[in-house]
């Protein structure tokens, strides 16, 4: 699914200080001995970079990239100072419209596809296709 094109908003205006506090460790395996000395405090613009002036982020729509990891809601950072290489999922400005895709090489020729094998999207050629930034981390809603 395409979306319109909109003007992203750069976070490096996020107010300083945003904050927010930790409630303590929560195992996923054994419990950490060094849970103790953890510090209260984690400030996710430092955690995902998000004071940096090239850094942006979008909320994904659709479901083309659940097989990358990455679902309907999803949020994403984007870096605009990165350069896109083979691999890496991008966001793209495609039909004047937003997507989300990943950058591969097939027969010599650089495509955006999709990475969902429950449906089929035709690959789009990267010529005339305007790589806005390279996708670095995302974050997910898990009460869904």
């Amino acid at each position: 699914m395409m979306l319109p094109l909109m003007q992203p908003v750069p976070l490096a205006d996020v107010p300083q200080g945003t904050i927010l506090r930790i409630v303590g460790a929560a195992g996923a395996g054994f419990p950490s001995p060094a849970q103790d000395w953890q510090d209260d405090a984690i400030s996710l613009i430092e955690l995902l970079r998000l004071d940096r002036a090239a850094s942006f982020v979008f909320r994904i729509s659709g479901s083309s990239m659940i097989d990358a990891g990455i679902h309907d809601n999803d949020v994403v950072v984007v870096d605009r100072d990165t350069r896109p290489v083979e691999g890496h999922i991008v966001i793209a400005i495609v039909d004047g419209g937003f997507v989300c895709r990943q950058l591969c090489r097939r027969r010599g020729d650089l495509l955006l596809e999709a990475r969902n094998a429950q449906q089929i999207y035709e690959p789009t050629p990267v010529e005339g296709v305007e790589i806005w930034g390279v996708v670095r981390t995302g974050v997910r809603d898990y009460r869904r």
